[in-house]
C-alpha cells in the first residue's frame, strides 16, 4: 500500500469561493456529489481511556493511527470501517465494509463480530481494540465538496459545517442532533508522488498557512 501526501489549510468563505471557481476549470467534481455539489460525511472515532489518538495527534508523533466508522448522506446501508495511519509524513488509509447490524453490535460492545479471518482489517481492529481497550469516543458530521484530477491522483476537498456529538450510540441515526465544533473551512489536498505545478498555482499553497486541524480532536474539546 502506497502512502499519500496530505496538505491541510484553514481558509474562509471568500477563499473557498475563489478556489472553487478555479478548480472547476481544472478538475472534475467527485462523482458521488449530491445536487448541491457535495455530500455529508458522518464518522465515529475510536480511542482508549487514555485518549491515545488525541495525545499522538497533539504531540505531533510522526507515526500514529486511528480507527473510525463512516457512512455518507445518511445511508447506513453502506458503512465502512477505516484505519487511517501516518508514517514519515505520508498518509495511509485502509477500509472494509461492515453491515449496519454488525455496526450496531459493535457499538453495543460486542467485539466478537469483528472476528472475520477472511477480512484482515476487521481482524486487525478486533485485536487492536481488545489490546488497547478501544471504545467509540466521538461522532463528527460535516459537509464535503470534492474535486479530482488524474495526474498525480490529486484530490481536493472543502470541509465545512463541522458538527459533533458525544452520543456515540446514535451513530446509526442520521437525524441525531449535533453541535458546531469549528468555524471556517478546511481545505485538504491529497496526492501521490507529486503535486502538479498547475495545482500549486491555482491553489496558491505557498501563501497560506498549513494546519494540523483534526476533526476528532476538535470533537473531544467542544
Amino acid at each position: 500500500m502506497d502512502g499519500r501526501h496530505e496538505i491541510k489549510l484553514n481558509i474562509n468563505a471568500v477563499d473557498c469561493a475563489v478556489l472553487r471557481a478555479r478548480l472547476r476549470a481544472l478538475a472534475k467534481p467527485d462523482e458521488n456529489a449530491m445536487p448541491d455539489g457535495g455530500y455529508i460525511v458522518r464518522s465515529l472515532y475510536f480511542d482508549n481511556f487514555e485518549d491515545k489518538a488525541v495525545f499522538e495527534k497533539l504531540s505531533g508523533m510522526s507515526r500514529r493511527e486511528k480507527f473510525r466508522l463512516r457512512y455518507y448522506n445518511g445511508d447506513t446501508g453502506f458503512i465502512r470501517l477505516e484505519k487511517k495511519s501516518k508514517a514519515n509524513k505520508l498518509c495511509y488509509k485502509e477500509s472494509a465494509r461492515i453491515s449496519a447490524e454488525d455496526c450496531g453490535a459493535l457499538l453495543a460492545g460486542n467485539l466478537e463480530i469483528l472476528k472475520r479471518p477472511d477480512n484482515p482489517l476487521l481482524m486487525e481492529f478486533y485485536t487492536t481494540a481488545r489490546y488497547q481497550n478501544l471504545r467509540p469516543k466521538a461522532l463528527v458530521d460535516y459537509h464535503r465538496e470534492a474535486y479530482v484530477y488524474r495526474a498525480g491522483n490529486v484530490r481536493v476537498t472543502f470541509d465545512s459545517n463541522i458538527r459533533v456529538s458525544n452520543s456515540v450510540s446514535g451513530f446509526l441515526n442520521p437525524s441525531l442532533a449535533t453541535i458546531p465544533a469549528a468555524s471556517g473551512i478546511i481545505l485538504e489536498i491529497k496526492y501521490d508522488g507529486f503535486l502538479p505545478d498547475i495545482f500549486r498555482d491555482v491553489l496558491q499553497i505557498g501563501s497560506r498557512s498549513e494546519t494540523e486541524f483534526s476533526k476528532y480532536v476538535a470533537a473531544r474539546f467542544v
